[in-house]
């Protein structure tokens, strides 16, 4: 009887060192969007006139290169395009610029 209560101490410590050792789980790894699909932080340029669809236009073929949807050499070529649809824009020929804009769409497949 005399060790009885040397006993109960023993197993409440025996317990205690138990629960410390139990490992918490990792935290699960950050969310990432899919493969193929636009991230929630993509963020269309603002602006108005031929500078601002342009540059909404360059945001859409960045996204499409980054996500799959196009290879590097098609975002290569688009983007030399509207390189020129942007200095016709800078020059104040909007018209012009547009019309660059609505081919370079149309010849890469893109809706007007």
């Amino acid at each position: 009887m005399r060790h009885l209560p040397v006993l109960a101490f023993s197993a409440i410590l025996l317990s205690a060192c138990q629960t410390a050792s139990v490992a918490t789980p990792p935290a699960p790894p950050p969310e990432q969007a899919a493969p193929g699909v636009t991230p929630s932080t993509f963020h269309m340029p603002t602006g108005s006139g031929c500078a601002g669809e342009i540059a909404r236009f360059q945001a859409v073929l960045d996204n499409d290169v980054a996500i799959g949807h196009t290879t590097k050499s098609v975002h290569d070529r688009a983007s030399a395009d509207l390189s020129r649809a942007s200095a016709t824009c800078s020059a104040g020929n909007e018209g012009a610029a547009l019309g660059q804009l609505h081919a370079t769409k149309t010849k890469f497949g893109y809706p007007g």
